[in-house]
């Protein structure tokens, strides 16, 4: 797999600010101006595949990617990711943001967006309100990570005001701004129907609005005639929920929709024999995959069983039948490229079946039997199988329980799950990685209630490191923690190869996945 190549880029600072923040990507170097623009304004529809159905609208409350993907082209943020091959960003509701020291930044909102059903234009208030919620301890929102040591925002004008954090915090420009915790609300809108939203945006800002969504079928943006910024290029996107990537290739070879990632077995067929008119792109991931032990249950109380199963998993077996050697096994949650990580796993890639079964000896455990909760999609399927016959090798009965999207993102406040084989989206900064896996995202995003002070603490405290060999070693440990806990073993980032039609010009972010506000007609 392709190691990304990361840099990162900035517009709207004078050098002061620029070198304030430019530890972002710990130290990583800047390269030149981005803004990759629509070609021109199309009639007609796109139509495009996401993998899991939408959870929520409300920033404070979304999924992930998944909710982003649309939060990202109906909300404005005060700046916005570039697509293209670098990670960088762009000025989007800010006409102006400036980092003047490590706990302030000044911003000036542009006078030309305004909010749909008559909430009227965006102000200083509404970012304020916006920012703050995530962070308010009564709304319990689950993105609060994102925001880190946010204080809270000052207003100094009807469209300008100062984000105060309580210490440096070197995510600000590569996770929080540019990602789900930067959409900005209609304060007006969500206070009138009770402070917060689900499915259904009450008032939006961006190029496109929220025209529909069918649960488990697809959500339909529509233009936004009032968008006064670069025209929006395509009257309606069409974002169907297919789970399987299987399924969203035999739709995109029967012409259904317009662009999806592909699966990894399908690269060599789509090069060697090419659909005509479309072009299959490779893109590096930052998502990792992972199988992850409930220390909270029972079954998985015991270290040396958890240890056992570590060293009984054949990774490089699964990368082989479950990704078809067009991925790498990986050595934690932070991905090549990024801060923190790591060169190698402590337990390894390739199973040790001597020190597996020496642990299970150690263990005194006898006939255990275990469930592993699967999302049911093919390759998760494939590497369960593979982990099913691996434990089997060491005298443990594993049952592969399969799960639709629906139900499988529930599991995490199921205190009854045992193992899952499980697998998250990143951005381009190992704080975002880490943030789920503190002891108060246990039973949340913590499925596995890892729990560890210094765990925590490392977590906090990297998120203001300026020194980037610091901030890396602190991540690296904070993996090793994980690790040693027995409670994980990390398979792989996998890859993101995609594919599109040539009538249309996809803007996608450095690891593959889409902005739909960017994307172009030819």
């Amino acid at each position: 797999m392709t190691t990304p190549n990361i840099s990162w880029t900035r517009i709207g600072l004078p050098r002061r600010s620029f070198l304030k923040g430019a530890t972002a990507l710990g130290g990583l170097a800047a390269t030149g101006l981005m803004l990759p623009r629509p070609a021109h304004a199309a009639e007609g529809t796109l139509k495009t595949r996401t993998y899991a159905d939408i959870r929520s609208m409300d920033p404070a409350f979304s999924q992930g990617v998944v909710d982003e993907e649309i939060q990202a082209a109906i909300y404005n943020k005060l700046i916005q990711y570039n697509p293209g091959r670098q990670w960088g960003w762009q000025l989007d509701a800010a006409d102006m943001i400036e980092q003047v020291d490590d706990t302030h930044i000044n911003f000036a909102l542009k006078d030309t967006i305004g909010f749909t059903n008559g909430f009227g234009a965006m102000t200083a208030e509404d970012v304020k309100f916006s920012f703050e919620r995530i962070i308010d301890d009564t709304l319990e929102s689950t993105n609060k990570p994102d925001w880190g040591p946010l204080d809270h925002v000052e207003v100094t004008g009807e469209r300008t005001g100062t984000i105060v954090l309580k210490n440096a915090f070197q995510p600000l420009w590569s996770i929080t701004l540019p990602y789900i915790a930067g959409n900005i609300v209609s304060k007006a809108a969500f206070e009138s129907v009770g402070g917060k939203i689900d499915t259904q945006p009450v008032a939006t800002s961006g190029p496109y609005l929220h025209a529909g969504w069918e649960q488990k079928q697809k959500t339909t943006l529509r233009r936004n005639p009032d968008w006064q910024g670069e025209p929006a290029a395509f009257d309606e996107i069409q974002i169907y929920h297919i789970d399987d990537e299987k399924a969203a290739e035999i739709a995109f070879e029967a012409g259904e929709i317009d662009f999806t990632r592909v699966s990894l077995d399908s690269v060599e067929r789509l090069k060697s024999s090419p659909i005509e008119g479309t072009t299959l792109d490779e893109y590096p991931s930052l998502y990792y995959v992972w199988v992850g032990m409930n220390l909270d249950n029972p079954k998985m109380a015991n270290p040396k069983l958890r240890q056992a199963i570590q060293y009984a998993i054949d990774v490089p077996t699964i990368m082989a039948a479950a990704y078809f050697g067009a991925a790498e096994p990986s050595t934690g949650i932070i991905a090549p490229g990024l801060p923190g990580h790591r060169e190698t796993s402590l337990t390894g890639a390739a199973a040790n079946l001597e020190k597996a079964q020496a642990l299970m000896a150690e263990s005194g455990e006898g006939n255990v039997s275990l469930t592993i909760s699967v999302l049911n999609k093919s390759a998760n399927v494939t590497a369960a199988q593979i982990i099913q016959a691996n434990l089997a090798a060491i005298g443990i009965t594993l049952e592969i329980s399969l799960h639709e999207g629906a139900t499988f993102w529930e599991l995490g406040s199921d205190a009854n799950v045992e193992m899952v084989l499980n697998r998250y989206s990143m951005t381009p900064d190992p704080y975002y990685a880490t943030s789920w896996f503190i002891s108060e995202q246990a039973g949340i995003w913590n499925w596995e209630r890892f729990k560890n002070e210094e765990f925590d603490a490392l977590h906090l405290t990297a998120q203001s490191e300026a020194d980037p060999v610091k901030r890396a070693e602190m991540y690296v440990r904070a993996q090793d923690l994980m690790e040693e806990s027995g409670a994980y073993k990390f398979l792989t980032h996998e890859a993101t190869p995609v594919i599109y039609r040539n009538s249309i010009v996809p803007a996608l972010r450095p690891d593959g996945l889409p902005l739909y506000r960017y994307f172009g007609a030819a």
